[in-house]
């Protein structure tokens, strides 16, 4: 796809510097970017590039000033980073600007297909499912009976999703997710074996939440696994049965919800965190990556450590622990001077 100048500062609402009718067709980053790429400069650290880049094309801030000459065209801005956002967003929705239905689709005679339904090769969808308008589902996907996935989602390749999960609108489910798997379910016999508790209700996501690849959100044991409005989840993020996310929190990868813990809204929670079954964390809590935690957390708190702690009292006992071979080299010799 090609852009003018022109077209992209018209898209974003930003004035031109220089040549108006150049044209690009791809996207890069400003210290890579070769002739006919767009890129931006927000970060004031990468200002020297924009001095040598051969970008055809610079997104800058409306304040930017040079005190070089400058090759490329310039749009400016109130906000380079937030414009350049809103254009990858566009560019993507160009990008998979796609209808129709292909050949190879599996598709359950019961199905209504709504306006600007796209569904790619070797799709299945089962029975009694309700598709949204403006939905995107790519190859391989695999749809149970009754799901419910509302407007303007994106499915991508290899996504499965179970029986009776309901999907809000405007959602994004990355490859190789599965909603509605089994929650991990069993009760301890008498003679030392496990017995499977039936999983039999569902997950539900709401509007705007987007599921990194190969995550895994199970379905509740009795009612629903629940992500709330704008929540945000990494790839390999495994949500156990029950659990509630609150609206607009942030997960990034290889993090462990485990079974019926709440949590709050506008959390912020790093990569590789554990979180117990059975307990509660507060609103706007933030999670330093590879901590542990196993205790009801109130709202506002920062955390670091296993089991863990605030963020601050962990960065002063740190500088402790790390002295500590030290520490103990000094009481062994104050031990052998006081026996000498």
């Amino acid at each position: 796809m090609k852009f003018t100048a022109q077209q992209i500062a018209a898209q974003l609402k930003g004035s031109i510097d220089g040549d108006p009718q150049i044209v690009v067709s791809e996207l890069s980053k400003i210290e890579e970017a070769q002739s006919g790429s767009l890129s931006f400069l927000a970060n004031p650290k990468y200002t020297p590039y924009i001095y040598k880049t051969n970008a055809s094309v610079v997104i800058v801030n409306q304040d930017f000033e040079s005190n070089q000459q400058i090759k490329p065209t310039l749009i400016r801005v109130e906000n380079a980073y937030q414009a350049f956002s809103e254009l990858l967003e566009y560019y993507q929705t160009v990008k998979n600007k796609r209808e129709g239905v292909h050949p190879s689709a599996q598709i359950a005679q019961d199905i209504e297909l709504p306006s600007g339904v796209y569904i790619g090769p070797n799709v299945i969808i089962e029975e009694n499912c309700v598709l949204g308008k403006n939905i995107k589902i790519f190859p391989n996907v695999y749809i149970a009976s009754n799901v419910i996935i509302g407007d303007h989602c994106t499915i991508h390749s290899g996504a499965q999703i179970l029986s009776d999960t309901v999907i809000g609108n405007y959602c994004n489910i990355h490859s190789g997710v599965v909603l509605g798997s089994d929650g991990f379910g069993f009760a301890p016999q008498e003679n030392g074996t496990y017995k499977k508790v039936p999983q039999t209700g569902n997950v539900v996501l709401e509007d705007h939440v987007d599921v990194g690849a190969m995550s895994t959100i199970d379905k509740a044991t009795l009612g629903s696994t629940l992500i709330r409005k704008g929540v945000k989840l990494d790839n390999q993020i495994q949500i156990a049965h029950n659990v509630e996310i609150g609206e607009n929190t942030v997960i990034a990868a290889q993090t462990g919800i485990a079974g019926s813990a709440k949590i709050g809204q506008n959390c912020i929670i790093g990569g590789q965190v554990g979180v117990a079954g059975h307990i509660s964390i507060g609103d706007n809590v933030q999670i330093q990556g590879q901590t542990g935690v196993t205790s009801n957390i109130e709202d506002n708190m920062k955390l670091q450590g296993t089991p863990a702690v605030d963020y601050f009292s962990y960065s002063k006992s740190y500088v402790h622990f790390k002295n500590l071979p030290k520490l103990v080299k000094q009481i062994n010799q104050i031990e052998k001077n006081q026996k000498s």
